[in-house]
């Protein structure tokens, strides 16, 4: 079997072949890309038998009801799932350039972020450039890092979750950011100076899914005291799901301290002493690896950084322990 060449790869592919292996990777049904497509199915089941006769091989297995991509076929939909977006991206900047724009930006941040950082650097942006259309998506680390793969995302504000995620990502470290045990203001361990392990594990707790940084924090915390991660929980990604919760029950649970501090400055929240250690993590810019920022993205991540260093040097009050 011999490799398919880059030139003619390039001389033969088009931007229906990357349409078709993209809705086919989603859909899975021909009949439903066909409709996508405006083409006879046929029409479609031909344009693929191309594509795989260049490619040398199978991108999809044909089952009963479903296109299934094959393990190779999987990075080609991968592919052209991450060039359409990317192109996408630049028709959008390309018509704000042309319109009298300063082009496109689109950021995601994590929740601990878009409520401190986030709005004050996109202000400052957006007084150096009016004309600049900025979207902002609110989101895990996890699938912050997803949507930048894809290049759905010029940057991200969040955390690193694992150390092999480095080889996908460059970080850039804005600020640390610190936890606490926290509860609503009626809830009985209020009354308690320090709260001992053994009572901690007589409430319920809310926890974040297993993989967030979040999460992987917490049991960190957990594990340094020796002990296990409560049994009695409620798991939710929802942050206001979480706050929800914790408000309305005799709930703990362990969250960034920026998250809940107008919930303590209103007085409806209350930080909880305890033996757990507590260290800070670290949240920054989360970009491609190797991938140089360009334009309005660069700007954004140097506002970013200086913002950021100001407030350390001026003591560190937006994430200090309340």
């Amino acid at each position: 079997m011999s490799d398919f060449s880059f030139s003619a790869f390039c001389n033969w592919v088009k931007f229906r072949h990357l349409f078709l292996l993209d809705s086919l990777g989603r859909t899975k049904n021909m009949h439903l890309t066909a409709q996508q497509m405006n083409l006879s199915q046929p029409a479609v089941s031909k344009m693929l038998k191309e594509i795989e006769t260049l490619l040398g091989f199978e991108v999809f297995e044909r089952q009963t009801r479903s296109m299934v991509p094959t393990n190779l076929g999987e990075h080609v939909v991968r592919y052209a799932h991450t060039t359409l977006n990317e192109s996408k991206n630049f028709v959008e900047h390309i018509n704000s350039l042309h319109k009298g724009g300063y082009g496109y930006l689109k950021v995601g941040a994590i929740f601990a972020a878009t409520s401190v950082v986030i709005p004050e650097a996109i202000i400052e942006i957006k007084q150096r450039f009016p004309l600049l259309n900025v979207e902002l998506v609110e989101q895990t680390s996890g699938n912050l890092m997803t949507m930048l793969k894809e290049n759905t995302l010029d940057l991200a504000i969040g955390r690193l979750a694992e150390q092999d995620q480095q080889q996908n990502f460059d970080f850039i470290p804005l600020a640390p950011e610190n936890f606490c045990v926290v509860v609503n203001s009626s809830h009985p361990l209020c009354q308690e100076e320090v709260v001992s392990l053994d009572k901690l594990f007589d409430w319920p707790w809310l926890l974040y899914p297993k993989g967030t940084p979040i999460r992987n924090r917490m049991e960190e915390s957990f594990s340094n005291a020796g002990v296990v991660l409560p049994q009695n929980i409620i798991v939710t990604i929802s942050v206001n799901t979480f706050l929800e919760l914790l408000q309305r029950g005799p709930m703990i649970g362990m969250l960034p301290t920026v998250m809940v501090k107008p919930h303590i400055e209103s007085g409806m929240f209350t930080i909880l002493q305890t033996p757990l250690d507590l260290a800070p993590q670290f949240y920054g810019i989360l970009k491609r690896k190797n991938e140089e920022l360009l334009g309005p993205a660069l700007e954004f991540a140097n506002i970013l950084q200086y913002n950021a260093k100001q407030t350390l040097d001026a003591g560190n009050p937006l994430i200090d322990s309340i």
